[in-house]
């Protein structure tokens, strides 16, 4: 059981920064490079892209915070470690709901003046999430090897 629950919890673990890293580092430099100086049409494009996905992500945030309490709860050896690894994926998801609630309306009404700086934003906030779980995701990792 606990077997099927780590597999569980490490693919869901792995999906969100698999997404991340994806948009971050292939979908985002191909939308630039494809519109160049066209900040309102990549702004446009990266909007259909983005439609909908708040509460898939929290969904998914959710079940990784779920999985993760049982699978301490039927073992919390290094309990510290995985301590870190909450304070970690916290961050993340604060980083998240300020980029969903906070940032994006702010882009949905900028100005053509304002989107590039934005856009430039966006990127590192997205790095800076991509970091804060890729680091939970390793300290995962390391706990099973200790």
């Amino acid at each position: 059981m606990s077997a099927v629950l780590a597999i569980v919890h490490a693919g869901l673990a792995a999906a969100w920064v698999g997404g991340m890293a994806y948009s971050l580092f292939v979908v985002q430099p191909k939308l630039k490079r494809y519109f160049g100086a066209d900040h309102a049409g990549r702004e446009a494009l990266t909007t259909v892209i983005a439609a909908g996905n708040r509460y898939k992500v929290l969904g998914l945030i959710a079940a990784i915070a779920l999985t993760g309490g049982v699978l301490l709860l039927l073992d919390s050896a290094h309990w510290p470690l995985h301590a870190v690894k909450a304070l970690l994926l916290l961050a993340a998801t604060g980083s998240f709901w300020y980029v969903s609630w906070k940032h994006w309306p702010r882009r949905v009404f900028a100005t053509a003046a304002e989107l590039p700086s934005l856009q430039r934003r966006l990127i590192t906030l997205a790095a800076t999430m991509l970091a804060l779980t890729g680091s939970a995701f390793a300290l995962g990792v390391l706990a099973t090897r200790l």
